[in-house]
């Protein structure tokens, strides 16, 4: 058992079968030449599509855009969307009344379809199928799905917005609405429109005295203002307050608002296509050239080592 690998022994073996080599390499090209024929090996046509996220797709973690875009696309969703809008289980013969039929559906998918990012972060998206238009516009299909569904989210969290501000905006309004008439009944009761008005009033008075010595009417005028402050001055800053907080809020809710609603409602792209997929016209798999010369290889292979084993035999 010693010599059974031994080189000089293997090369005086392989000079000695040589015609036998031959014939049977001859033999392994022509058969697997036929068995990986397209009679035997349905052929595939690769078609790819590479794309960019768009600032528009909100970052949620620590993810980046790119990576966070491959999560949608790899996503269970799309692939049951490309499932009934290409009728996946017709062309993998998979029937819908197996109990495992996403198993099988998920397995076919996953090895014909496939995405990665790229060192340039960019998605990367292969679609292999029979068909090369199909797997162009199974390409095509997965950017739109994407869009679409990060659309959907977006419009979500838009409206989960819009729902929080309308209760802060109804409550504020209510609030608004308490205030209001307090606000202007006390305006009429004390002539005094705003707070803001006593520095002017305090220096008006001031002026007036001096230049009349306090007996004019305009003086008297300006003191019963300056003691309706001095009597109900903070109620009307407090109330005055209040209903300016309450009116600012209310416009600034609507406002906001408004900009979600936009925001929900428009539809924009989430993705740049930096490479349009397209079909194929060549076919990537099988590779004929390689199941060739690895079926041969492996054939001479095996027949050397059943050469080996007979040759240490007879001895």
């Amino acid at each position: 058992m010693e010599n059974f690998f031994d080189n000089k022994r293997i090369l005086d073996l392989i000079w000695k079968r040589k015609f036998h080599f031959v014939v049977i390499g001859i033999i392994a090209i022509i058969l697997s030449a036929i068995f990986s024929g397209p009679a035997f090996i349905t052929p595939k046509y690769k078609s790819t599509a590479r794309i960019y996220p768009t600032s528009n797709i909100a970052v949620f973690s620590e993810e980046s855009r790119t990576e966070q875009l491959l999560e949608i696309v790899n996503s269970r969703d799309i692939k049951f969307r490309m499932f009934d809008a290409f009728e996946l289980d017709k062309v993998y013969n998979i029937d819908k009344s197996l109990p495992q039929y996403y198993t099988y559906m998920f397995d076919i998918y996953n090895t014909n379809v496939s995405s990665s990012k790229t060192e340039f972060e960019t998605v990367e998206i292969k679609v292999f199928d029979e068909d090369p238009l199909r797997a162009s516009n199974m390409c095509d299909s997965i950017i739109q799905f994407a869009n679409e569904k990060i659309g959907k989210l977006h419009a979500l969290k838009q409206l989960e917005l819009i729902k929080i501000n309308e209760q802060h905006l109804k409550i504020n309004k209510n609030k608004l609405d308490s205030i209001q008439p307090l606000f202007q009944d006390l305006r009429e009761e004390t002539n005094i429109v705003s707070y803001k008005q006593l520095p002017f009033i305090t220096e008006g008075y001031m002026r007036s005295l001096a230049e009349n010595n306090g007996n004019s009417a305009d003086n008297k005028k300006i003191a019963e203002q300056l003691k309706q402050f001095e009597e109900k001055g903070m109620d009307v800053y407090q109330a005055e307050k209040l209903f300016y907080k309450y009116r600012n809020a209310v416009d600034s809710l609507k406002n906001m608002i408004d900009i979600e609603t936009v925001e929900a409602n428009k539809k924009i792209t989430f993705s740049h296509v930096v490479e349009y997929p397209y079909p194929a016209d060549k076919k990537s798999f099988p590779v004929r050239w390689i199941i060739v010369m690895l079926s041969t290889v492996s054939a001479v292979f095996v027949g050397l080592l059943a050469f080996l084993v007979l040759d240490y035999n007879k001895e």
